[in-house]
């Protein structure tokens, strides 16, 4: 595999007093109805509202300083958009990310708001690697991959590295560990991450059902695209083929892949915010999701189970549509 957890943990030095250790936290109602502990890693609660700071910092980080004048260019509907706008500006670089012109005005603000420049395109009709080659080539500029780049995927294995080191400080191992996948980086950095550190425990990925590239994508054995017409609730998993290198990380150490509706999706914002008190947008819930509509298939009661809650930047507007219940 082209990253090691040696990478993972350089990156956690990387990041040290940079990036938020978000906390392992619980609920006793979560767990007498779903017969489980879970310890939740609320991610929400990182920089730029999500983990996606991670691994663009521990990118850029690493740019020569003679290259940082040009800065970078990114491709994001949001959360990386974010993460890349904000370790730019962090290290004094310029940054300028193609972004959907349908992405959620929350995440278009923030990126603005951390001084990056955007480029609109439209998910129909426009190539956005072609645009963002296009724009880095003009400005000799670096592209920062939102998940397919090693320095990526380390960095967001932090996430994994932590959960293990935190539920040992609880005197816990963790049975299972759920994630959300997009295009992979976060699933396959935790997941290389926990399993360096706990072979035993079970690594489950959870897609949206309109976007279950990865899970037709292990069942043939080779990578496998969506239509680039599907929709989804969760925006920020809406990535139609997983990546190049993350899925053949994800091939060695995942177990199971579960997908869930938009309206288990709904149903999961729902739980998080009137029991929970979270604030989680629909791509960062789904882990949650499939645990509560009961979809993780190799669950078996009273297991010890991580959960990554992987953002919270909702646009404020459908948060409100979907706590009324219009979804």
């Amino acid at each position: 595999m082209s990253v090691s957890f040696t990478d993972i943990e350089r990156a956690a030095q990387r990041l040290a007093g940079l990036a938020v250790r978000t906390p392992l936290i619980e609920s006793d109602v979560l767990n007498d109805l779903l017969g489980l502990r879970v310890l939740i890693k609320p991610e929400t609660l990182q920089r730029v509202g999500a983990f996606k700071f991670r691994g663009a910092y521990n990118r850029l980080s690493q740019i020569p300083p003679k290259a940082k004048a040009a800065g970078v260019v990114a491709f994001s509907s949001g959360n990386h958009a974010q993460g890349v706008a904000l370790a730019a500006r962090m290290l004094g670089m310029p940054a300028l990310i193609v972004m959907p012109s349908d992405a959620p005005k929350i995440k278009v603000d923030a990126t603005l708001g951390y001084g990056a420049e955007i480029a609109f395109y439209n998910r129909m009709t426009d190539d956005r690697i072609a645009m963002a080659a296009a724009f880095a080539e003009q400005r000799g500029a670096i592209i920062v991959p939102a998940f397919d780049d090693d320095d990526i995927i380390a960095g967001q294995g932090t996430v994994g590295l932590e959960m293990v080191q935190q539920a040992a400080d609880l005197n816990l191992k963790l049975d299972m560990v759920i994630s959300p996948v997009g295009g992979g980086g976060l699933l396959a950095g935790t997941a290389l991450a926990v399993k360096a550190r706990s072979p035993g425990t079970l690594m489950v990925g959870v897609e949206p059902v309109t976007f279950n590239d990865t899970k037709i994508s292990l069942e043939a054995g080779v990578r496998q695209a969506i239509s680039p017409s599907a929709r989804s609730l969760c925006d920020a998993l809406e990535s139609p083929a997983p990546g190049a290198l993350t899925f053949p990380i994800v091939q060695q150490t995942v177990t199971e892949i579960a997908v869930v509706s938009d309206a288990e999706v709904a149903a999961a914002m729902r739980y998080a915010f009137s029991t929970l008190k979270l604030v989680v947008e629909p791509g960062g819930v789904v882990g949650l999701a499939a645990l509560l509509a009961g979809k993780v298939a190799s669950l078996t009661p009273r297991q010890v189970v991580g959960v990554v809650l992987s953002g919270g930047n909702v646009d404020p507007d459908l948060f409100a549509q979907v706590l009324r219940g219009d979804y």
